[in-house]
């Protein structure tokens, strides 16, 4: 007997503002923009598509091409959707530097 299993869908799992912060936390780490894009869309798609782009002030098609595999989007799409999301970018340092 085989077993099956449903695909996972990382979206059903980001149900709290600190899930949400680790998740983009730690795809923005990842050297492939892709990474991060994808767990943008992953948050936009638990919080809702419709509602991310309304609130960045896209449109819902335009939302899913800017987080699509491979594609650039401007820093002013992925700061609208930062903001929708309720989360942020913070810079901090790698590493200390030698004094």
């Amino acid at each position: 007997m085989t077993a099956t299993y449903a695909p996972f869908d990382a979206a059903d799992y980001l149900d709290n503002d600190a899930v949400i912060a680790e998740y983009l936390s730690a795809a923005v780490e990842d050297p492939n923009p892709d990474v991060f894009l994808a767990a943008l869309g992953d948050v936009a798609k638990a919080r809702g598509m419709a509602q991310i782009a309304k609130d960045a002030g896209l449109g819902r098609e335009s939302l899913y091409k800017a987080l699509n595999i491979g594609a650039h989007p401007r820093y002013e799409t992925v700061s609208a959707v930062l903001r929708a999301l309720g989360v942020k970018f913070t810079v901090v340092a790698d590493q200390p530097q030698p004094r």
